[in-house]
């Protein structure tokens, strides 16, 4: 073992918490330090280091970034047209009370595939307020719920930013990380939000904030609508890696399928159709202007920007690993001590998610240790998906004061710190192991 590599590799991570943690440096700009550090100390020179900044910086964006802003656009213009609160408002009219938390589960685990998880948090707490009203149970039995499948789907399933980084820095195939993160995050969400909720609901009574209700009068397009806007680009994307996975295994006349589908069926393609569809569908055809289309669609794409830029300097940090030889190091040293690599990237994600707070970050710094292991392992697509899944399962736990999340969830729920430890900090750590252990299932079984 190369002692000096090892050691650049503990005072890189160390360098990255103090410069997050203490000095309050931006997570992008404390990426990029901590990995310059770690190839002066591992002895590349100033050329050596520049050069692996630019290549660790395309390769991961050249796809990631795209994905990532067609993904917002889309989103935002399903959030713009009420599609959340229509999807929940039309399971609630059909279903019993009794049922809401169930619902509340299912409307979370869709909405928060194309919409960003505080934005459906904070579009959706309104119906939330109005089934504890109308139950008399406590507000927990269908706020965590809600929360379970906000969350699990945020982390779990691409085309938010944290799967679609992991997946693009780890070389995974999205098709695949999407069935993989579908299969493993329900599970997830039932063990998090449904039982627990259940759970913590009849030990913990809070009744919603007494604020004025105003009831959104706003004429939103039939439910449908959202449900298959939300649906045909994650269809196009699993079916093109399914026809693709036939053609590999053999099967004769799709050639043409397979040409059309590696068309229509790539994330770039699936979401540009998505995109359009969206601004046709719930639009133009609705009397909304082009002038406002524009404007929502300009607007998701400021806070993407920031996202972007983190997840290059992700990439980059993992570059510096692979060039310097500290991934493979690391790697021997993980086989030495008997965790897999799978068990390696829970562990790295929940550690820094735990210490720092951040969620994406945790999931870009682990793919980014993560990824060097991998070199040479010649792992299939699913198991490749499901260290992906295993990422964002670790990224998902244990969120607490150090999380922008709990803040929210105490705030518009009106629990105190130790409630919001009971409840929301409890479920994300459900959601974490239960999404690990079906990742690592499908790892080792299929």
């Amino acid at each position: 073992m190369n002692t000096e590599l090892l050691l650049a590799v503990l005072a890189g991570i160390a360098l990255l918490l103090v410069l997050i943690l203490f000095v309050r440096l931006h997570a992008f700009l404390a990426l990029l330090i901590t990995s310059v550090t770690v190839g002066l100390l591992a002895g590349m020179n100033g050329a050596e280091i520049a050069d692996t900044i630019q290549k660790g910086m395309a390769s991961t964006l050249g796809f990631v970034a795209t994905v990532v802003g067609l993904g917002a656009m889309f989103g935002s213009i399903l959030e713009a047209s009420g599609g959340a609160e229509a999807i929940a408002k039309s399971l609630i009219s059909t279903n019993q009370t009794q049922r809401a938390p169930w619902t509340m589960m299912i409307t979370g685990y869709i909405v928060s595939i194309p919409v960003f998880f505080d934005v459906g948090f904070i579009i959706l707490i309104p119906l939330i307020y109005g089934l504890q009203r109308r139950s008399g149970k406590s507000i927990l039995a269908f706020a965590i719920p809600l929360l379970a499948g906000l969350a699990v789907t945020h982390a779990f399933v691409p085309p938010t930013p944290g799967p679609v980084a992991v997946a693009g820095i780890l070389g995974a195939d999205l098709g695949t990380v999407i069935l993989v993160g579908l299969l493993t995050g329900f599970p997830a969400a039932v063990v998090g939000g449904i039982l627990w909720g259940k759970f913590i609901s009849r030990r913990i009574f809070i009744a919603a904030p007494e604020i004025k209700d105003e009831e959104n009068e706003m004429n939103v397009p039939p439910v449908w609508m959202f449900l298959m806007l939300i649906i045909i680009p994650l269809a196009l994307i699993i079916a093109n890696t399914i026809i693709e996975r036939l053609v590999k295994s053999g099967v004769q006349n799709i050639d043409l399928l397979n040409k059309i589908f590696a068309l229509i069926g790539h994330p770039f393609a699936a979401l540009i159709i998505a995109n359009l569809l969206a601004w046709y569908l719930l639009g133009i055809r609705r009397g909304m202007s082009r002038e406002k289309l524009l404007e929502i669609t300009t607007r998701s794409l400021t806070p993407v920007g920031m996202i972007i830029l983190l997840i290059g300097a992700g990439g980059v940090f993992k570059q510096v690993l692979v060039d310097t030889g500290s991934g493979e190091m690391l790697a021997r040293s993980m086989t030495s001590l008997g965790i897999p690599a799978f068990l390696f990237a829970f562990i790295t994600a929940a550690i820094i998610r735990i210490l720092q707070g951040s969620a994406t970050v945790a999931m870009i710094t682990s793919a980014g240790l993560t990824a060097p292991l991998l070199i040479g392992l010649g792992l299939r697509e699913v198991q490749l998906a499901s260290i992906v899944i295993a990422i964002a399962s670790g990224a998902t736990f244990m969120s607490h004061v150090n999380d922008s999340g709990f803040w929210l969830v105490k705030q518009y729920l009106g629990l105190t710190e130790k409630q919001t430890f009971h409840s929301w900090t409890v479920m994300t750590m459900l959601v974490g192991i239960t999404g690990l252990i079906g990742a690592g299932l499908i790892y080792y079984l299929v």
